[in-house]
């Protein structure tokens, strides 16, 4: 609890400083205090949410191919092209 208490008086130091141009140390100071608070996941939820994205992209791209192929066939039947 004090380490968060300290991390937060820095980090208000540091903003306190908006005014001013920030020297580019200041400027790391401040990523490492913002990176210090991220919560990383774990692999089990790491491995989660990317199953979720590729399996929403493959049906997405499943979905548009169908759409398109759709489009193709209807467009061939009413202008009597073959491809």
């Amino acid at each position: 609890m004090a380490k968060q208490t300290e991390m937060r008086k820095k980090a208000q130091q540091l903003a306190g400083n908006k005014k001013k141009k920030q020297s580019f140390r200041d400027y790391i100071k401040g990523v490492k205090l913002e990176m210090k608070k991220v919560v990383w996941p774990t692999k089990k939820e790491l491995a989660a949410y990317t199953a979720t994205v590729v399996g929403t992209c493959l049906v997405f791209a499943l979905a548009f191919w169908a759409i398109d192929t759709g489009f193709l066939v209807v467009l061939q039947k009413l202008l009597g092209i073959k491809i």
